[in-house]
């Protein structure tokens, strides 16, 4: 639901280890809601989001500490250095966190920036910068929202890799996109399926 509306009805999966799940749709039906009902950030009015099983309502500080979510915002502290973002990020996380730092830097290449202030990155370094925390966070569920935008080429062949490797290892991706993506184990879930008609709507609000 948004604001008075409801977004989307009658939605259900299941997403196994090592799978991934993309969510389509245009603007409006409903795929950062949706991201952000599964990071804990909101609840539904019906339903319920479960980890094996178990409403993720009855222990959101342990949800917490399984997912990586970014979102639209690119939540960099402008103050901090590319380094010491990705330290803080590290920090939040398990005890080895500080250990996967500089792999980070490198594997988003943005090891000539490891220094410059948030504040002079370019909207595609901060966008790398923000995705390079899924690396320091051993997080099994990484909840991404249009996480390609500003992305080249290139940096978009390194983030494909990565989520592959997420795969790969067990890990589980939800992410919202309007472009392609290479991801073999991708299942596509189209929100239009699931949305109200407005028609509907609109003849109840009369």
């Amino acid at each position: 639901m948004r604001g008075e509306r409801i977004v989307f009805t009658d939605l259900g999966f299941t997403l196994d280890s090592g799978g991934a799940l993309v969510l389509r749709g245009p603007n409006g039906s409903g795929k950062s809601s949706l991201i952000r009902l599964m990071a804990g950030l909101g609840r539904p009015v019906e339903g319920a989001l479960r980890w094996n099983g178990d409403d993720i309502r009855n222990d959101f500080a342990d949800h917490r500490t399984r997912t990586v979510y970014v979102g639209h915002a690119d939540g960099i502290k402008p103050a901090l250095t590319l380094r010491e973002n990705l330290a803080f990020w590290a920090g939040l996380g398990d005890a080895d966190g500080g250990n996967r730092v500089q792999d980070a830097i490198d594997r988003m290449a943005l090891s000539r920036l490891a220094d410059v202030p948030g504040r002079f990155l370019s909207a595609g370094e901060k966008r790398r910068l923000a995705l390079a925390r899924l690396l320091v966070r051993a997080a099994p569920l990484w909840l991404l929202d249009e996480p390609t935008v500003g992305l080249d080429s290139g940096a978009q062949d390194i983030f494909e890799t990565v989520l592959a490797e997420q795969c790969a290892g067990g890990g589980m991706v939800v992410l919202s996109t309007h472009t392609p993506i290479r991801l073999a184990t991708a299942q596509d879930l189209q929100l239009d399926d699931f949305a109200v008609a407005r028609m509907h709507l609109d003849m109840a609000g009369a």
